[in-house]
């Protein structure tokens, strides 16, 4: 009786390692793409290089909203029915062309570009 109790608490505890594994893989690769995005890439070289780094399967959106742009991943972790769970990473940047040059300080001294 202890045997199969045993094995199936190993393979649960196995189960969700691997969800974890995979939520981190979501969160790293939202926050590839955001940063691939704020440096003014491509939209497609945003994604791919969120795809890069996300799970097997994973569905990659990015849009911007005002100077911010956001990348989302979604995936499924791996499993049997209702063990499947959804996952789902999200990551913001401040797009670099939003960044302009600092304005100009006025002192006592005098103006500093």
């Amino acid at each position: 009786m202890a045997l199969p109790v045993l094995a199936l608490f190993s393979l649960m505890l196995i189960w969700g390692l691997m969800a974890a594994a995979a939520q981190l893989q979501c969160v790293d690769a939202a926050r590839a793409g955001a940063r691939a995005a704020a440096r003014s890439e491509p939209k497609a070289a945003a994604v791919a290089a969120a795809r890069s780094a996300a799970p097997r399967g994973a569905r990659v959106e990015l849009w911007r909203e005002g100077d911010l742009v956001r990348v989302r991943v979604e995936a499924r972790s791996a499993g049997p029915g209702p063990l499947a769970v959804g996952l789902r990473g999200e990551a913001a940047a401040l797009a670099e062309d939003a960044v302009g040059p600092p304005p100009e300080v006025t002192g006592a001294r005098g103006s500093v570009p």
